[in-house]
Parts: C-alpha cells; sequence; structure tokens
C-alpha cells in the first residue's frame, strides 16, 4: 500500500521452500496477508533459492501488490545476505550461480523440513532435493558485486543477531564487501545499535521481518519515501546506497 509517497515493505520472507520455513507460506498466503497487513512491497527470499519467486509473483501481479524475486544467500562464512533482484530471470541466474556451489548434499525432509515447490495456486509441483540451508561457496565479499550482475542489489541480513548476522560472525561490516545498506531485524533496539555500531550511521536501515510464519509479516510501520512502486525502482533506491 501507498500512504503519503510512502512504500511500506517487507523485503525478507520465507515460504515453504525453506525447509525452516511454515507450509502455510504459500505464495497466496504470503501475498494476502501482506496486502491484510497493508505492505505495498514485498520479496520472496528463501534460503540460497528463487524456486517460489515466479509463483508469488504472479500471485503479486492478480493482486496488485510488488513482489520482488530474491533469495537469503547464505556466504561461505556462514553469512547471511539478502539478495533483490529487478526481475525473475535475473534472479534465477543469479540463483544458478548460487547452486553451483552448494554442497550436494541431500534434504532429509523428517530431520530438516520439506522444501516445497508451489505454483501460482499454491498447488505443489515439486520438492527441492539438495538441502538448502548449507553454506554456499560465495564469499560476503563478492555477494554485492555478483548480485549487481544480475540487475540485483545486497545487504547484509539481521546484522544485529549472533547467528549468521556480518557483526557477530565478522566483529564489523567488512569495507571491501562493499555494503552501504544494512537490514536490522524488527525486534532490534535501532538505537542502542547503532550507539555501539556507530559506523553504520552512514548505511541505509531497512527493518524486515525475515519471516518463517504468516504472523511474523511486517505490518504496515516500515516505509520507503518517494520511491515508485516498481521492482527496478526499489531496486535502484536500495542500491543506489551500495555506491
Amino acid at each position: 500500500m501507498i500512504r503519503d509517497n510512502r512504500i511500506y515493505y517487507d523485503f525478507h520472507l520465507h515460504s515453504c521452500l525453506s525447509p525452516c520455513g511454515d507450509k502455510d507460506m504459500t505464495p497466496n498466503n504470503i501475498v494476502n496477508m501482506a496486502k491484510l497487513k497493508g505492505l505495498g512491497a514485498i520479496a520472496l527470499t528463501d534460503h540460497n533459492t528463487c524456486g517460489n519467486c515466479e509463483a508469488t509473483m504472479k500471485v503479486g501481479e492478480r493482486t496488485g501488490l510488488t513482489v520482488l524475486p530474491g533469495m537469503e544467500l547464505c556466504t561461505s562464512e556462514d553469512i547471511h545476505v539478502v539478495c533483490l533482484f529487478k526481475t525473475l530471470d535475473g534472479a534465477l541466474q543469479f540463483e544458478k550461480e548460487v547452486k553451483k556451489t552448494l554442497p550436494k548434499i541431500k534434504n532429509r525432509p523428517e530431520i530438516f523440513g520439506e522444501q516445497l515447490i508451489l505454483d501460482d495456486m499454491d498447488n505443489t509441483i515439486g520438492q527441492e532435493e539438495t538441502l538448502l540451508i548449507n553454506a554456499s561457496g560465495i564469499s560476503v565479499d563478492n555477494a554485492l558485486d555478483l548480485a549487481r550482475q544480475f540487475g540485483g542489489t545486497a545487504f547484509p541480513a539481521h546484522a544485529d543477531k549472533i547467528a549468521n548476522g556480518i557483526i557477530g560472525i565478522l566483529g564489523a561490516i567488512p569495507p571491501e564487501a562493499g555494503f552501504k545498506t544494512v537490514e536490522l531485524s524488527l525486534n532490534c533496539d535501532k538505537d542502542s545499535f547503532l550507539k555501539s555500531n556507530p559506523y553504520l550511521r552512514n548505511f541505509r536501515i531497512l527493518r524486515d521481518s525475515d519471516a518463517h510464519y504468516l504472523w511474523d509479516i511486517s505490518e504496515s510501520k516500515y516505509f520507503l519515501q518517494n520511491v515508485c512502486n516498481d521492482r527496478t525502482s526499489i531496486i535502484d533506491f536500495i542500491d543506489k546506497n551500495n555506491d
């Protein structure tokens, strides 16, 4: 939803393709819940895959919600990075590069959870056989540049968290990675976190849910101001701060 030139957003959502995602996180449920919560733009960012992006984008087109294709990349350092793209083709090309580097470990649904691929009517059309939650072979220093090669951008996910957070693992965001946008989780005390990490005051701060369940999708609280509500404009707006 757009109000007063504000796009309320949540750019970090998981579907049932992520093994840790709830089975109710289907394309239609995600889009409809986002609309009920007053959001105008979302991104689907499953672990190391874009497999449910096409279906979710189709639902978004039918219902008037902007859906960005994306991925939560797990880097070789076990750091999570949100990668967003202007086009589905760009996202899928990026996915091919990521999958080349993933360990060939088969998913065990009874332990890790199912990895369901759905169509835009929420029908199951397949399952991803490779376990998606392992670290890829792509380093955090190369994530942004690689995403840009395919018309995208990237930023560290939930940087305030110890587990899989860039600061928790490396102690700081390395300048050579090129990031100038960073995501903080919804329950992070932003002022305290910035006080502890004052260099982040020069970063664009995004607040996303990392929702694995429908009820965790963001309310209409955080927004982009004076940005056209289309995928290209949103990516350009976020990526501009990474220059």
